[in-house]
């Protein structure tokens, strides 16, 4: 189902939309997205680079807050809105009570399209850090180094720093937005970049996951971890599998002898984000 609403101009501010599996509160809580929030019940707000959107759910039915062309242009792919989700919840195995269990779960994720240079940032952020406070450090980063933007609306936001932005930067400065030693990855990074050294086209331009990697890799501070990460969250490399503390615990305790990465090939990533999520969430009502 696709509906929309118009504004006095006769312009479209608003899509609805009935999506199966698809949860916002999933998605936002996954892990992989921190510029995403609930501001009230069943409503959240999402600044992606330097686009703002509001989103409202209720069951199966969501409203994007936004153009028709936006929607089309920016947000189907995003979210992933094209790919059908059940093919991922059907191809676990039945036999295997914690993952059927975890996908259950977590039914309402999707595995995002987000911005390989957001990315690249936040996950040199995410190392030895917790959700909280990996989201106040990208908002001090935005709020210092992102332009300030405003919606039709008035709601003001900053977009996500440029990369030139960031290379302009010292560590110094960086590292006093609470950023610790990580504010030397990010100084580094964003100068290997901005000056060429590493090309994020050529990055994206990659097809094998593996390529990347190697290419994220060189980076500073980018260790197989974080290239995971964004393999899986910018790259849509669906085979990405990082594996934290949470997700080697798991693997420890309900795959002794490894997790069948053949029976899931192609599809590691998603596996991977509903044990997150499960395991995130699996103690909270």
């Amino acid at each position: 189902m696709y509906t929309d609403a118009k504004d006095d101009k006769g312009e479209r501010q608003m899509i609805t939309v009935e999506l199966d599996h698809f949860s916002l509160e999933q998605i936002c809580r996954s892990g992989q997205c921190f510029r995403m929030k609930e501001t009230e019940k069943n409503t959240y707000t999402l600044i992606a680079g330097d686009r703002y959107l509001k989103m409202e759910q209720k069951g199966a039915v969501v409203d994007f807050h936004c153009s028709d062309a936006e929607f089309l242009g920016i947000w189907i792919m995003y979210f992933d809105l094209d790919n059908d989700y059940s093919q991922y919840i059907d191809a676990v195995n039945p036999r295997d009570r914690y993952l059927c269990e975890a996908a259950a779960k977590g039914s309402g994720i999707r595995i995002l399209r987000q911005d390989l240079w957001e990315m690249i940032v936040t996950f040199l952020i995410s190392q030895q850090n917790n959700i909280g406070r990996i989201r106040k450090c990208i908002e001090a980063l935005c709020t210092h180094y992102g332009e300030k933007k405003k919606t039709p609306d008035g709601t003001e936001y900053y977009a996500f720093p440029t990369v030139s932005a960031l290379a302009k930067a010292t560590e110094e400065e960086v590292r006093n937005l609470g950023l610790g030693y990580r504010a030397r990855y990010i100084v580094s990074t964003a100068k290997s970049i901005d000056t060429g050294e590493i090309s994020l086209e050529r990055i994206r331009g990659m097809r094998s996951c593996r390529q990347a990697k190697e290419e994220l890799m060189k980076l500073c501070g980018v260790g197989e971890k974080v290239a995971d990460c964004i393999c899986l969250f910018a790259l849509h490399h669906m085979d990405a599998f990082p594996i934290d503390t949470h997700i080697r615990q798991v693997l420890e305790k309900h795959y002794k002898r490894g997790f069948p990465n053949r029976r899931y090939h192609g599809m590691r990533g998603i596996m991977q984000q509903y044990i997150f999520y499960y395991e995130l969430t699996k103690d909270k009502v």
